[in-house]
């Protein structure tokens, strides 16, 4: 068995096969200065002084301080690390250098004979696996959220129904159609906010400005797409189009709260692995994102943007002859029909649930 891996914050640092990973994204390093990063990370909280870096780094090559201090520059840039407020790499004046955040140690799992060349056929290539299981695990988050916006909203429209011998099956199939479509369209907004995501793991310092636009762009390109789709097949198929459905604007601004809420999640978990043994972690880390969400949505409410609930509000507009409607909602906010408030309110819980579900699934705790 070869030494541990040595896992701190999202990163994995394999001293057997010289590499370190950003969850599963390979951090390119140069070999000395990997060295240096192993010296550090073996060693948590002690001190480690130049004279260390000379003997075991550069092993006795004369190079001058210069060196070393470009070193550990590169090593914060690699981390994403700031020297000003550091969460690795913490200065000690005139003396070296101290890693502050916890680390982890675990042994490489050893594979059979043969292993690694047979599943090099039946899998896709090592940095494609990662960012695929984190948009499939963002985008499942996405559908937890979208079932439950669906039932509550077919529950909803459900009470609308009068009450003759048909309504009990019309009431279930209206449940099952707005949870069917609800899921739908939270897998698929999901699923392009998290590959927008999932491609600014690639860059080298993506901090919380990076990670927001990342995932505003890609919510803004899945919803445009998905909102061009549906005022298609509506034109389509009846003729006829809503005026309003969610769309890019909705998607950017979502995909924005979601990328902070995440950075934000990942700060909160500094100094553990984001794939270790189970536990409550993901869901607290993930309050943030909520929170973000909930403000998001909010403000599409009040600015006259349109999540689940305004988008089906616009559908009853457009098609009066429904029996579907949402009045029991504006009911409950002392409004006649589905009004401002009703549409404020739904949109911050939406957003909530959506934001949180989706950050939760993507820093949930799980046991390798």
């Amino acid at each position: 068995m070869g030494p541990e891996q040595l896992i701190f914050g999202e990163f994995t640092l394999d001293p057997r096969n010289r590499e370190l990973r950003r969850e599963g994204e390979r951090v390119e390093l140069g070999g000395r200065y990997l060295d240096a990063l192993v010296l550090l990370a073996r060693e948590p909280g002690a001190l480690v002084t130049k004279d260390r870096f000379m003997q075991e780094v550069w092993r006795g090559v004369p190079v001058t301080d210069e060196a070393l201090t470009q070193c550990i520059r590169s090593l914060r840039q690699a981390l994403g690390d700031n020297a000003a407020s550091p969460r690795f790499i913490a200065t000690v004046p005139r003396h070296g250098y101290r890693f502050i955040a916890p680390v982890e140690r675990e042994e490489p799992t050893e594979e059979a004979p043969g292993t690694e060349a047979a599943g090099a056929l039946e899998h896709p290539p090592r940095e494609a696996q990662p960012a695929l299981a984190f948009v499939l695990r963002g985008a499942l988050g996405a559908g937890a959220a979208g079932l439950v916006i669906g039932l509550a909203y077919g529950l909803a429209g459900a009470r609308g129904l009068s009450s003759d011998g048909q309504a009990g099956g019309a009431a279930l199939s209206m449940v099952l159609v707005l949870t069917c479509v609800s899921m739908l369209s939270a897998l698929v907004g999901g699923a392009g906010i998290c590959a927008g995501l999932a491609a600014s793991h690639r860059l080298p310092r993506a901090g919380w400005l990076w990670t927001m636009a990342a995932g505003a762009l890609g919510g803004t390109l899945m919803g445009a797409f998905a909102q061009l789709l549906g005022l298609d097949a509506f034109l389509l198929l009846v003729g006829r189009a809503p005026g309003r459905i969610a769309g890019a604007s909705e998607g950017a601004l979502l995909g924005a709260a979601i990328g902070l809420g995440l950075w934000l999640a990942r700060v909160r978990g500094r100094g553990r692995r984001d794939w270790g043994a189970r536990d409550w972690g993901g869901a607290v880390r993930a309050v943030p994102a909520a929170l973000l969400g909930a403000l998001a949505g909010l403000g599409l409410g009040l600015g006259g943007g349109t999540m689940m609930g305004g988008s089906l509000q616009s559908l009853i507009r457009s098609f009066p002859q429904s029996r579907f409607r949402l009045d029991a909602i504006g009911a409950l906010m002392g409004e006649e029909g589905f009004g401002p408030v009703a549409r404020a309110v739904t949109g911050a819980a939406e957003g909530a649930l959506f934001a949180g579900c989706i950050v939760a699934a993507l820093v949930w705790k799980r046991r390798a």
